[in-house]
């Protein structure tokens, strides 16, 4: 018998990339979102974070070699770069981890099996929650039934009114519905994972913007270690951008007379709504809002946190019913015994099909903002070769 020469699969790439590279291509770039991902990831403890209004982004607590450079990367370490969702390859290797190949072109909000519109079935639950309480649901059935210790996710730091929000620990019913509700202004969930760790939690929920829930499965992508082995669910919610802290000073109060210690409820439907003490409701369009859109969300691609177990997100004609986008098959798994057992009312999301048609026209309209001196994934190759950094509004 005749022996054919093959050749041996080549040998991946020794992933060399640290601090100087991400801090030259993802921070001083405008790539970062401020998803923390590299403070969490951090070994050595020497990125720090900058949580405060016109920041949120990372930055080296070392000066050996200047806040460019890091020593320990110098010497080696690479986790930093490991767990960035926008370094360099991140979406493609995201895909592949969760879904065994990339988007094609015309899945347009990412890789999916179910579509629905959902609300919580606990009266309280739905009350508290934001549009229908499906997050909130989602996260007391999961601690319940066992899948969960606690949530990553955020609250309101400070008195009532101040609208600061600031990472935190949910591991219980209680501590759910006190984080549940929306800011639009940010907040770096993953920031809230050593509190977790130390409080012996182990396995854990991620619930984020986009940017957020890509870092888990970067995270597992790259072989990071240990750091991301905590995260088991993955809650992503749909975003357009947030804005700034100051926008309540600066904005709402300045030119509306609205103080913030005054609003009790806000969202986003076409326009900033807000929900008053004293029982009026006000609308500010948001074209007055741009100016105070974080500098991390003006690159962001992606509007539809495609690389989460499950999406949602309020934008349904409806305010009592949450747009609910099953990806994974732990996903599927979990709505499908909420449905089961009456936690969750669920309807075909194509009941709303102008949800689903404004999510994929958002969600479009995000990977226009992907940068030409980037790489070219998040694009989509169609573009990609014209080098314009722009989108068709069908494309992925």
């Amino acid at each position: 018998m005749a022996v054919t020469d093959v050749e041996a699969p080549a040998k991946p790439a020794r992933w060399t990339a640290q601090w100087k590279e991400l801090y030259s291509e993802v921070i001083q770039s405008g790539l970062c979102t401020g998803c923390a991902g590299c403070v969490i990831s951090c070994p050595h403890d020497v990125i720090g974070y900058k949580h405060e209004p016109g920041a949120y982004k990372p930055f080296h607590l070392e000066e050996e070699l200047g806040l460019d450079n890091c020593i320990h990367g110098e010497k080696g370490c690479t986790s930093c770069t490991r767990a960035c969702p926008r370094f360099r390859a991140w979406e493609p290797q995201a895909d592949e981890h969760l879904f065994a190949r990339t988007r094609e072109q015309d899945e347009v909000a990412g890789v999916y099996q179910d579509i629905l519109l959902t609300r919580a079935s606990d009266d309280m639950v739905h009350k508290l929650g934001q549009d229908g309480g499906f997050v909130s649901a989602l996260l007391v059935w999961a601690l319940d039934n066992d899948y969960i210790d606690a949530a990553l996710t955020s609250f309101l730091e400070g008195d009532a009114g101040e609208w600061k929000a600031r990472p935190g620990v949910a591991a219980n019913k209680d501590e759910v519905l006190a984080s549940a509700g929306s800011r639009y202004t940010y907040s770096a969930n993953t920031l809230a994972l050593n509190e977790a760790l130390e409080a012996g939690h182990q396995r854990l929920a991620l619930v984020g913007m986009s940017c957020q829930s890509s870092v888990p499965p970067v995270m597992w992508s790259r072989k990071i270690g240990k750091v991301g082995k905590p995260i088991v669910f993955n809650i992503g919610l749909l975003c357009s951008k947030s804005f700034d802290d100051s926008i309540f000073e600066e904005l709402f109060w300045t030119k509306y007379g609205l103080a913030k210690h005054e609003i009790v409820k806000m969202n986003i439907k076409g326009v900033f709504q807000l929900w008053m003490k004293d029982g009026s409701y006000r609308e500010i369009p948001l074209k007055e809002c741009h100016a105070w859109t974080r500098d991390g969300c003006t690159h962001c691609p992606d509007f539809a946190a495609e690389h989460a177990d499950i999406s949602t997100g309020g934008i349904g004609k409806d305010n009592d019913w949450t747009l609910t986008i099953v990806r994974t098959d732990l996903g599927r798994e979990i709505v499908s015994r909420m449905i089961a057992d009456g936690s969750i009312i669920a309807r075909p999301g194509d009941e709303d099909p102008g949800a689903i048609a404004l999510m994929n026209k958002l969600a479009a309209k995000s990977r226009e903002r992907w940068p030409a001196f980037a790489v070219a994934d998040p694009r989509g190759p169609a573009k990609a070769a014209k080098g314009n950094g722009k989108a068709p509004a069908a494309a992925g």
